[in-house]
């Protein structure tokens, strides 16, 4: 990576929660008026509670969509797409466990909290 780069990863794991950064690659980010898309999709590196199976990728579930804190007056929206795998000796599709999105909502953890703490509630729409 050349110094534009290297300095462009790092505001955008300032700007994104770190937990992402573990799990997932930025496949495409888009800008627009009011709104910033950012498509992720997980890394290929199985969960490791199936560490002593044998597991083959078999692609992705089906995109979901997860808001995350404003970014200068623009909504931030996660598109994530989890990785399956088929463990071999049973061929059962297994998927990592994650906790990303707070319970109940279409929100990642530290901005439904954040939510919370600010409206006493998390709002139905933004």
């Amino acid at each position: 990576m050349n110094k534009k780069e290297d300095f462009s990863q790092e505001l955008i794991k300032l700007l994104l929660p770190t937990e992402i950064f573990e799990y997932f690659e930025i496949v495409d980010i888009q800008v627009k008026d009011k709104l910033v898309d950012v498509y992720l999709n997980e890394i290929n590196n199985p969960p490791e509670e199936y560490s002593d199976k044998k597991l083959t990728s078999k692609g992705f579930h089906s995109s979901i969509t997860v808001r995350d804190f404003p970014i200068r007056d623009k909504s931030l929206f996660l598109h994530i797409k989890r990785r399956r795998w088929l463990m071999e000796s049973t061929n059962q599709v297994v998927s990592r466990d994650w906790k990303l999105v707070a319970k109940g909502t279409r929100y990642t953890q530290g901005f439904a909290t954040f939510l919370k703490g600010l409206h006493g509630q998390i709002p139905d729409k933004f």
